[in-house]
C-alpha cells in the first residue's frame, strides 16, 4: 500500500540511504581536471568531483592531462578552442560575450584571429594573415601570439580525438572569479606591471578556499616552473570543471558555433 504523502517506511528510508551512498561513491571516484599554460608547459589541478582530493602537478604536454591515471571526466582549459575561418569584430562571439561582465578585467580576454592567422610561425605572418581574414581588419596581439604554440597544441589534439573533445571545456580563469564572486567582476588584479599582485591574488585565494578547495592546496606554492597567479588559475578552471560536471556550468555565448573542425567556441563558467 502506498503510503501517505510526508510518511516513509524504514525500507524507504534504506533505499534512500543506499542510493545516496552510492552517489557519494560515484562521486568520490570521479576526477576532473583544469589546465593552465605556464612557462613549464601545463600546470594541471585535478580534483575529485566532491573535492574530498586536489592534486597539482606539471606535464609538459597537453595529452599527458588526457593519459593522466585520474582519467578526468571534464577537462577544462584556459586556451581558446575553436578557431574561425573569418573572425568578427573583438573576435569570436565567446570573447564577445563574456568580456562584458569583467569590467576592468576585460582586458585579459584577448581576440581570437582565423585558424590560418594562428597557424602561422612568425609573428609579422601571422598579422598578415589576420588582416586579410578579419572583418573589420585587426592584427594578432603580441599577447595571444605568444599563445599559438598552445592552442595549436591543443587544436590538433582535439581535431584528432572526438571523445577527447567531448570532455575538454574552455574556460577563462576571471570569468571563473566572476561567477566564484556571486557574477561580479573582482576589482583588483592578479598582476600589476607584470609582477604578482598580493592583494589580487589573496581575494582569489578566498573566492576558491569559500567554494570548497582545500585551504593547504590554495595557499601552497606553485610547482617549479609555475608562478603563484598559474595555480590559482589552474584551480579556477577546475572550480568550473566541477559545475560543467555537475549540470550547473553556463556556456558564453548560449547557443555556440562550431568552427569548420567541428569544435564548439564557447566560454564556460
Amino acid at each position: 500500500m502506498a503510503l501517505p504523502r510526508g510518511m516513509w517506511s524504514c525500507h524507504d528510508d534504506a533505499m534512500s540511504a543506499q542510493a545516496n551512498s552510492a552517489q557519494e561513491s560515484s562521486t568520490h571516484e570521479i576526477w576532473l581536471a583544469g589546465i593552465d599554460g605556464c612557462p613549464s608547459g601545463w600546470i594541471v589541478a585535478l580534483a575529485r568531483a566532491d573535492l574530498s582530493a586536489v592534486r597539482v602537478r606539471l606535464v609538459p604536454r597537453f595529452i599527458d592531462v588526457a593519459a593522466a591515471p585520474e582519467a578526468p571526466a571534464v577537462i577544462t582549459i584556459d586556451i581558446p578552442i575553436g578557431l574561425p575561418e573569418r573572425a568578427g569584430y573583438g573576435g569570436r562571439a565567446a570573447e564577445n560575450a563574456v568580456r562584458p561582465l569583467l569590467g576592468a578585467r576585460q582586458s585579459s580576454v584577448f581576440s581570437v584571429p582565423s585558424r590560418a592567422a594562428i597557424a602561422a610561425q612568425e609573428y609579422r605572418e601571422a598579422c598578415r594573415i589576420a588582416l586579410a581574414t578579419s572583418e573589420p581588419p585587426r592584427k594578432v596581439s603580441k599577447q595571444l601570439f605568444m599563445l599559438a604554440p598552445k592552442i595549436r597544441e591543443v587544436d590538433a589534439a582535439l581535431r584528432a580525438d572526438a571523445a577527447l573533445s567531448q570532455r575538454v571545456f574552455e574556460v577563462h580563469p576571471e570569468l571563473a572569479f566572476w561567477r566564484l564572486n556571486g557574477e561580479q567582476a573582482l576589482g583588483e588584479p592578479k598582476k600589476v606591471k607584470g609582477r604578482p599582485h598580493e592583494p589580487g591574488l589573496a581575494l582569489r585565494r578566498q573566492l576558491l578556499i569559500k567554494a570548497g578547495m582545500p585551504a593547504e592546496i590554495v595557499e601552497s606554492s606553485p610547482p617549479k616552473g609555475a608562478g603563484p597567479d598559474d595555480l590559482i588559475d589552474a584551480l579556477a578552471c577546475v572550480a568550473i570543471a566541477q559545475r560543467i560536471h555537475a549540470g550547473e556550468a553556463q556556456s558564453f555565448p548560449e547557443s555556440p558555433e562550431r568552427d569548420a573542425c567541428g569544435l564548439a567556441m564557447a566560454i564556460w563558467a
